[in-house]
């Protein structure tokens, strides 16, 4: 069954942290990320940008409306998604107990429902 495995956490400053506690978070996730490829659940794994680099779209009275940032203002923002093929959620929920994120933030296991693969949608 697959999962998403969405990792929410608050966004520091620029600045904020040091070169010392990113480089051991990028170890952290390398770690994490082989981890779950050598037990043969990977199928992606993607680390956002912050939100500044981000741009919301919107359709409203009959046109697309472009902006910067994120469309609502929160504390936490998602920060990056792995997607598992594991037996159950108690193996995603395993998984996502072990992710570097959930020492920072929360890591949200929600299940995929429907997927487009090899060029048709599935469930």
């Amino acid at each position: 069954m697959r999962y998403a495995l969405l990792m929410h956490y608050g966004e520091p400053a620029d600045g904020e942290l040091s070169e010392e506690v990113i480089a051991e978070a990028r170890r952290q996730f390398d770690v994490y990320a082989k981890a779950l490829a050598q037990a043969g659940v990977l199928l992606s794994a993607d680390v956002l940008q912050p939100t500044f680099a981000t741009t919301s779209v919107t359709h409203r009275d009959g046109s697309p409306r472009v902006q910067d940032g994120p469309f609502a203002e929160t504390k936490e923002v998602l920060a990056g998604i792995f997607l598992v093929d594991v037996a159950d959620l108690d193996a995603a929920i395993g998984w996502a107990g072990k992710c570097p994120g959930a020492q920072w933030g929360v890591v949200e296991v929600r299940p995929v429902a429907t997927a487009f693969l090899d060029g048709r949608w599935s469930n």
